[in-house]
């Protein structure tokens, strides 16, 4: 019998991570999948314990990508009607991806093996990527006769560039990781899973010992700028930190760095 929830979720101290559970389908992107993806997301943004979320994956692969046999429905439809009802489907599962995206945590996508179709889609909208070796990735939807949808072809440019990304997308052809590690998609590439996990631990505890309001305003930052330009991204910026300080977390830097000891950060 198929689980019906195709994650697992375990949590240590500040940080969550969010394992796609569904390995005897290469945890292909069903149903459940986008249902549950929304909602965990969801919860973990208003986590005050939750600092930083990592997703790796169970199993052969990351993802193979969209469940084409749960979701082949949304296609073909007929009717004016039935079209409508298409586009209102599709809207809902970008939503899905959004939330990963608008999250206040950071979050790290820690990828092995096939990351595929609308497993591009999920990395792009996290925070920073890591991979092992022997990771291969491909926006396969180009080779499938079907238009990238869900935030790849709208959120990968900013990450890798125009010139790679056209390439890719125009082509839709598997690329490994160190061509990923080239273009800056990845940030670093690891041996094995052992050591991918490891490394994604190590990066998420440098996070969540920084003060967590000072990390989730920096995303906020970083999301307002790209998406409105430099001049918005400043004043924006400058709006938040007039609000925001001086903070206790603040107050708590200096006078640990004046005793000379670890500063405890609160939130606050």
């Amino acid at each position: 019998m198929e689980k019906t929830d195709p994650f697992k979720i375990e949590r240590e101290a500040h940080l969550v991570w969010l394992t796609l559970n569904r390995p005897e389908k290469r945890n292909a992107m069903g149903v459940a999948f986008f249902k549950g993806l929304g909602g965990y997301f969801d919860a973990f943004d208003r986590d005050p314990a939750v600092r930083v979320v990592i997703i790796k994956a169970a199993g052969k692969s990351f993802t193979a990508g969209t469940d084409l046999e749960e979701l082949g429905a949304l296609l073909g439809k007929d009717g004016a009607d039935e079209r409508d009802m298409m586009y209102k489907d599709i809207r809902e599962l970008q939503q899905c991806i959004n939330r990963v995206e608008r999250c206040r945590k950071p979050v790290i996508a820690a990828v092995h093996s096939h990351c595929i179709g609308g497993g591009l889609d999920l990395i792009s909208a996290c925070d920073i990527r890591l991979a092992t070796q022997d990771a291969v990735f491909s926006i396969r939807e180009t080779r499938m006769g079907i238009i990238a949808d869900l935030g790849t072809l709208q959120r990968l440019p900013s990450i890798i560039g125009q010139g790679w990304f056209r390439e890719l997308a125009l082509t839709g052809r598997d690329f490994t990781a160190p061509e990923a590690l080239q273009m800056g998609l990845i940030t670093r590439i690891v041996e094995d899973r052992q050591a991918l996990y490891a490394t994604a631990a190590e990066l998420a505890a440098h996070i969540a010992a920084c003060p967590p309001l000072a990390v989730q305003g920096t995303k906020d930052v970083l999301l307002h700028t790209r998406d409105h330009g430099v001049a918005a991204g400043l004043q924006y910026v400058a709006q938040k930190n007039a609000a925001a300080l001086p903070s206790e977390d603040l107050l708590e830097a200096v006078a640990a760095f004046m005793e000379k000891r670890p500063p405890v950060f609160k939130g606050k």
